[in-house]
């Protein structure tokens, strides 16, 4: 949004603030300045002169040699411009004097004759592109004058780079409007009321199809017009801000845009067919329309068009049509003055790439209760400056009124926000200043209504906002916020995610990220039973596709599909896992039960890409995935209730897709919080998985509620440790686990570690039994132990697993 100082001082005072501090000030407002420019520097030193006479050159036919009165003296100067003539007043560059395009003036001889100076054009100078002839001047000037003063060119150019919910400030009006706001003063409107229009007694009509894209739409007819230039005040403040000047009609509707903000149309009135305007969509029969551009337009459905009786004659907040353009043979015009949607202003202008000042001010929202006093404004202006008369009254169809914004603002949520103490009244006094209405003022609640040029303001919080931004940002005092020493507490949940996925992928595992979204026949190919919770879906109701239509229950079933795509891709050797969300419907119509869950599989070779001189061929099994879940356990500290954490081998917990003799429940207690096992091979066979697959399945909510081992420092052990080993034949049907469980809870002196080290079974040992092989680790923390004790301890432990487990030693032991 461009402005001149001189254009905001006809409605509010500046008085002797520089222009800098006035920058500085929108700036802190919210305003962004981006540009404050001197216009026309370098004019200084043109001057007014005065035509004495005009003769033919005598040397070229297109030249004329002049005598010039330039305020001091009479000079010759040769001028080839055709509309000079005697009596004329002007602008010269006397010699020595420098234009804006860098051009330096000289004495010269021109075919032979002296010519001291040069008359210029208003595109030479720099004041607008007509380079027709040399300017003319109102023939009152006194020779000798600056040209900046005679034309009051003297002035600045502010230029604002506006957000997008501040439409109000795409005018001088809203500029004005926040300087007079921290000025303290009343802004000058130029109308200050407009008559009411009631449609009585005019000769044509409007009618608008879609209230919800045309809010209102108002029009006025003016006779007797006669198009012509606009006087030079007009054409100066256009220049100023970059719009060319093309005639005085269409000059007004510009200059009461960038004035009110409210963009306007000029239609020939004799060119509106039926004396109908009517504001809707395209139909089929309209085909293409032509824009004021000259360019051939193709219209879509649902782009608002101003239609006469018989087709379109604009595209609405955009363009106006080739066919309704006036001419200097107008005598009648049509004055719009209108409200239109903002999103269908900008989707047309975009299909149709037809940027222009209207839409910018349409995209952003105009504010419909200002289309009166803008047509007003640009009526007295019409009259003014083309002669016109006025229609008494007009149409004005307003079916979108919209009730004004009110809202409640609690003086005590406005001070605790913003750190400051400041009263009611005061409040008020800072909204009153923006032409907002405020009541209650003393009381601790402010009503206040909105006003209609404000369709950013919604909430409470607005409110304080503009509060902010009117008291000055950079008055707020600056406090350093209160941070206590004590240590955050940490998402414990999250941290077992984190630490889970960092063990995963150290096992040789990849991260797997499915969609939360599957297909529900997943329930069916785990072979779910009818009963079972995880039937208990969250249905979409506007699925992405069929396969995507419920909620999650389970996430094996998304990694199954993993592995069977990676086959089909001929990787046949995986180590998947995935930490997400799953979903469980509890009730109808209610939210689900979200749970995180890990899963893993893997399939394929133990030692995926590894050289076989090395690595024998080997196949993973289940001990792998449950090496991984014993990692995952000891990386986590996780200890259980009481310390009853542990794997159970049962058939009674198996799940419908499990494998049941090759089925481990990891439960606390009696509490399963997860599961290990071979998928079944028909589920497998239905997917198109022609190898073995292991899957865990662990609930990490659950894990998250279990102990954890504290960590304790201990120091380096200072004596050396004695090792025994132990070699019973037990019977098959004895978990190996079971033996080392039992020495651990004997709790024997001295003993630092128990491990497995082998377990077999086969010739020559006899049938129905086993050989569990197992090392104990003795030390003392006090001193160093002899083989008496260490023998003695490890006697006791041997008796205890053999009356315990109905073992023996074996022959040769």
């Amino acid at each position: 949004m461009k402005f001149t100082l001189s254009w905001l001082s006809t409605f509010v005072s500046i008085g002797d603030m520089a222009p800098e501090a006035l920058a500085e000030k929108l700036t802190m407002l919210g305003l962004e300045v981006d540009a404050v420019g001197r216009l026309y520097q370098g004019l200084d030193q043109i001057i007014t002169a005065k035509v004495l006479s005009v003769q033919k050159h005598p040397n070229a036919d297109r030249l004329s040699l002049c005598e010039v009165d330039t305020g001091e003296e009479t000079v010759p100067v040769v001028c080839g411009a055709p509309n000079v003539y005697q009596g004329m007043v002007t602008a010269m560059a006397r010699p020595g004097v420098r234009l804006p395009d860098g051009m330096k003036i000289k004495k010269a001889k021109v075919r032979g004759e002296q010519s001291l100076g040069m008359l210029c054009s208003a595109r030479e100078l720099g004041l607008s592109e007509d380079h027709q002839g040399i300017m003319a001047l109102e023939e009152t000037l006194a020779a000798g004058i600056s040209l900046t003063e005679a034309l009051e060119l003297s002035d600045t150019m502010i230029e604002v780079d506006l957000t997008p919910n501040r439409p109000d400030c795409a005018s001088v009006l809203g500029i004005a409007r926040e300087v007079a706001g921290f000025t303290g003063q009343t802004l000058q409107l130029p109308v200050d009321n407009a008559p009411a229009l009631d449609g009585e007694g005019i000769d044509f009509s409007v009618t608008i199809d879609d209230p919800a894209l045309c809010p209102r739409y108002t029009a006025r007819k003016l006779t007797g017009v006669t198009i012509g230039p606009s006087p030079w005040w007009l054409q100066r403040q256009l220049l100023a801000v970059g719009l060319r000047p093309i005639n005085n009609i269409v000059d007004i509707t510009n200059f009461v845009m960038l004035e009110y903000g409210q963009p306007l149309h000029a239609f020939d009135f004799k060119k509106i067919r039926q004396g109908k305007i009517v504001v809707r969509r395209p139909q089929e029969s309209d085909g293409t329309f032509t824009t004021l551009d000259g360019v051939e337009r193709t219209l879509e459905s649902d782009m608002l068009m101003i239609c006469d009786g018989e087709g379109p004659v604009a595209v609405a907040g955009v363009m106006g049509g080739l066919e309704s353009e006036g001419t200097e043979a107008t005598t009648e015009i049509l004055l719009e003055s209108a409200c239109f949607d903002p999103v269908s202003i900008r989707k047309t202008a975009r299909r149709l790439n037809l940027p222009s000042e209207a839409s910018y001010r349409f995209e952003r929202g105009v504010d419909p209760n200002i289309t009166l006093l803008a047509m007003e404004r640009a009526v007295q202006l019409m009259v003014e400056l083309s002669g016109a008369t006025v229609s008494e009254n007009g149409a004005d169809e307003y079916p979108g009124r919209q009730p004004l914004v009110e809202l409640d603002l609690r003086v005590e949520r406005v001070c605790r926000l913003l750190g400051l103490s400041l009263s009611s009244e005061e409040i008020a006094a800072y909204l009153q200043s923006i032409e907002f209405e405020v009541s209650g003022a003393g009381e601790p609640v402010l009503h206040v209504v909105v006003p209609s040029f404000r369709p950013d303001i919604e909430r409470e919080v607005d409110l304080v906002e503009e509060i902010a931004r009117l008291y000055g940002y950079n008055e707020i005092p600056t406090t350093m916020p209160t941070i206590g020493m004590d240590y955050p507490d940490r998402d414990g949940l999250r941290l077992i995610r984190k630490k889970t996925a960092a063990v995963c992928t150290g096992r040789g595992f990849y991260e797997a990220i499915n969609y939360s979204f599957v297909d529900e026949k997943h329930l069916d190919l785990m072979r779910l039973p009818e009963e079972d919770a995880r039937r208990k879906v969250t249905r979409l109701l506007n699925p992405l596709t069929e396969e995507q239509a419920v909620m999650r229950s389970m996430l094996l079933p998304g990694l199954l599909e993993n592995v069977q795509r990676n086959i089909n891709h001929q990787q046949p050797d995986l180590r998947l896992f995935e930490v997400g969300k799953i979903f469980i419907q509890q009730e109808k119509g209610g939210q689900p039960e979200e749970r995180y869950q890990l899963c893993a599989v893997c399939s394929g070779s133990r030692y995926p890409g590894a050289s076989p001189m090395y690595f024998s061929d080997q196949q993973s099994d289940l001990l792998d995935i449950k090496g991984l879940a014993e990692d995952i356990l000891e990386s986590l500290r996780i200890q259980g209730t009481n310390g009853a954490l542990d794997f159970v081998i049962t058939s009674e917990a198996c799940q419908p897709y499990a494998d049941p003799s090759a089925f481990i429940s990891l439960v606390d207690g009696e509490t399963e919080v997860g599961r290990m096992s071979l998928v079944k091979a028909d589920i497998l066979q239905d997917m198109g998985i022609k190898q073995p697959v292991c899957f865990f399945e662990c609930d990490l909510d659950l894990i998250n509620d279990l102990d954890v081992i504290k960590k304790r420092f201990v120091s380096i052990p200072k004596y050396p440790m004695v090792k025994r080993d132990i070699a019973l034949l037990v019977p098959e049907k004895v978990p190996a686990g079971e033996l080392l469980q039992a020495i651990r809870n004997h709790k024997a002196e001295h003993v630092e570690s128990v491990d497995i080290f082998d377990v077999y079974s086969g010739k020559p040992i006899e049938a129905g039994m086993k050989s569990v092989a197992l090392s104990v680790t003795y030390r003392s923390t006090k001193k160093t132990l002899d083989d008496v004790t260490v023998d003695r301890i490890h006697e006791k432990i041997v008796n205890s697993l053999m009356t315990g487990f109905g073992g023996r030693y074996r022959e040769g032991t």
